[in-house]
């Protein structure tokens, strides 16, 4: 497909998205050409526009076109509380449900053995470096409740045994295997509500 001209160029870079199969990317593709010129060039500036300008933030390490990002930066925040995530897309769902009013810390990823991705790969030294602030009383562990979620939640509450902090981990109201971000609002809302406790 790839070489074979614009459209089949444009069906090819869409069907590489998650998600997006052959069907899909046609779909895509011819919405974007029957579309007006200004439409695509706007589309095109977006997408270049997010890729130059976001970057993570110094702190949570979410994505943001400032640093720090908003909501590191709003100091009526609840600055005792880091809720550990895997994904920025996670730290959206926890937003959406309006349930948290802490701080956070994305982890870009999760451990991952079989794969090669490795504690060293994931943003804990930062984590960790966040947590010698004495104004942190509780770190959520809000990994998402699959095989590898659990994982990562076990190796952060393992290496925070002889902290003096309280680490809790969501109380999931759905199926083991489930992913954060699909969650609804209010199921997302009552996990926080009736996150457990996790210390040794």
């Amino acid at each position: 497909m790839e070489g074979k001209g614009p459209l089949h160029n444009l069906l090819y870079e869409l069907a590489k998205l998650p998600g997006v199969g052959p069907k899909s990317a046609e779909r895509l593709a011819y919405h974007i050409l029957e579309g007006t010129e200004p439409e695509a060039q706007a589309l095109a500036r977006a997408i270049v526009d997010a890729k130059e300008q976001i970057r993570e933030c110094s702190i949570c390490h979410d994505w943001t076109d400032g640093d720090p990002c908003p909501i590191c930066a709003n100091s009526e925040r609840d600055r005792s509380m880091i809720c550990v995530v895997e994904g920025p897309k996670d730290v959206l769902a926890m937003e959406r449900s309006g349930s948290y009013r802490g701080l956070y810390h994305v982890l870009h990823g999760l451990i991952v053995p079989e794969r090669g991705i490795l504690p060293a790969d994931l943003r804990l030294k930062e984590l960790y470096e966040r947590l010698k602030s004495e104004e942190v009383k509780e770190v959520i562990l809000a990994t998402n409740p699959t095989k590898n979620g659990d994982t990562t939640a076990l190796y952060i509450l393992n290496h925070l045994e002889d902290v003096p902090i309280k680490i809790s981990r969501l109380a999931y109201g759905i199926p083991v295997g489930g992913d954060l971000e699909y969650f609804d609002e209010m199921t997302v809302s009552m996990a926080m509500k009736n996150r457990i406790s996790v210390q040794k």
